[in-house]
């Protein structure tokens, strides 16, 4: 009985300590990170964290990252004033991100990493996964996976409220309202016989 005790306890010691050695973590320093936009010119996240709080979004033009976005530019019109900068990395081609960008009329900061160093640096395998950064670089929230309902994008939002010291706007409810509404198929009228 105790070999096993001891192997629980030595797996428990082993499992804290791999999580404590995790770089990116809530409560912990944004990693060093800078990327080039399209136009070629180096974003750098010091920079960006020293003059606010930052929101890095590594995300893709897929199905699902497609129906948050208009969450996400919420968010960052929201807070833009407060400081907030947004800031999303695509992980396909430069071509089609720039279509993209255009057609979605995209409101914030933007590069591409189609060798997905940013996930890497970021030590996260989902996409997409959100880090949202206070103003002098420590992390205090990671969203990690979509949600098209924009719940991920309202969390967020409330997160950022408190980081800029202003009201909480709810950015579902704002996106939600501005959706056409759906028409409902008329129903089918019974047939004479």
């Amino acid at each position: 009985m105790k070999p096993l005790a001891l192997l629980l306890a030595l797996a428990a010691t082993v499992a804290v300590a791999s999580a404590d050695d995790k770089k990116v973590a809530i409560g912990k320093a944004a990693p060093d990170f800078k990327i080039k936009d399209s136009a070629g010119k180096e974003i750098n996240l010091a920079d960006l964290t020293a003059k606010g709080p930052v929101l890095v979004r590594l995300t893709c033009g897929c199905l699902g990252c497609d129906k948050e976005l208009p969450y996400f530019q919420e968010l960052h019109t929201a807070y833009k004033a407060q400081g907030l900068t947004s800031l999303a990395i695509f992980r396909e081609p430069d071509a089609k991100v720039e279509a993209y960008v255009k057609e979605k009329k995209l409101n914030m900061l933007y590069a591409v990493d189609t060798k997905g160093e940013s996930w890497k640096i970021f030590e996260t395998k989902t996409m997409p996964s959100n880090f949202l950064i206070a103003k002098g670089g420590q992390i205090v929230k990671i969203s990690a996976g979509c949600d098209t309902s924009g719940m991920i994008a309202e969390r967020l939002s409330e997160a950022t409220a408190k980081l800029t010291g202003t009201d909480k706007v709810e950015v579902k409810s704002k996106v939600d309202a501005a959706k056409p509404a759906v028409a409902k198929p008329a129903s089918a009228a019974p047939v004479a016989k």
